[in-house]
């Protein structure tokens, strides 16, 4: 797993198949923490709830970018989707990363003409490497891992070309067999997209 930044690849710990749920935090709650303006690391207060509190995290970090990340993640081209790791919980059962969405994408010409909005199916394949980073990250040798099932999607905002589009991912279910995670997506502070995803090792 070379190419991974020191302070993200120290002596990952051993899973059980299982962990115990992070808790939300309310808008309101987001608000208290952040002041009038609600600025979390330069966001604006999110209008619904997130997966785990951002409150403390630094939205402006960078740990691994595309290319430290491809030891763990099997996708390349177009079809690798996160540009960087922006920060992950100790025992690697949270993580966020992100993923700037260009103009030059491949889908931009054709979804749709004049008004390019990127496709659900790629915010959620996205969130989907983030998982698949976290899964295996505390494996001895990287493997590939497919997305297998995906429960509870919903669609709320539009994204767009020059959007910063952050991916959320919290891991409820763990094993060398696969994993299950709930994901998200938030761009300036609107939650656009939330999922339950699942991947198995192939």
């Amino acid at each position: 797993m070379s190419g991974a930044s020191a302070s993200s690849k120290a002596a990952p710990p051993q899973r059980s198949d299982s962990t115990e749920a992070s808790p939300r935090v309310s808008e309101a709650e987001a608000s208290s923490k952040h002041g009038r303006n609600g600025r979390m690391g330069g966001e604006s207060v999110l209008e619904r709830t997130t997966l785990f509190d951002l409150g403390s995290i630094d939205l402006s970090k960078r740990l691994l970018s595309r290319q430290d990340l491809e030891p763990l993640n099997p996708h390349r081209g177009e079809m690798a989707l996160i540009d960087a790791i922006v920060w992950h919980a100790p025992d690697y059962t949270r993580a966020v990363a992100i993923k700037h969405v260009r103009s030059d994408e491949f889908w931009v010409p054709g979804h749709f003409p004049g008004r390019p909005l990127m496709p659900g199916v790629l915010q959620v394949e996205a969130a989907a490497q983030l998982a698949v980073y976290l899964y295996n990250v505390r494996l001895p040798k990287p493997i590939v891992a497919a997305f297998s099932r995906l429960e509870r999607c919903s669609f709320r905002h539009t994204v767009k070309p020059g959007d910063d589009l952050y991916l959320l991912c919290r891991e409820t279910k763990w094993s060398r067999r696969g994993f299950t995670c709930d994901v998200q997506g938030i761009v300036a502070g609107r939650v656009t997209f939330e999922a339950e995803v699942q991947g198995i090792s192939i």
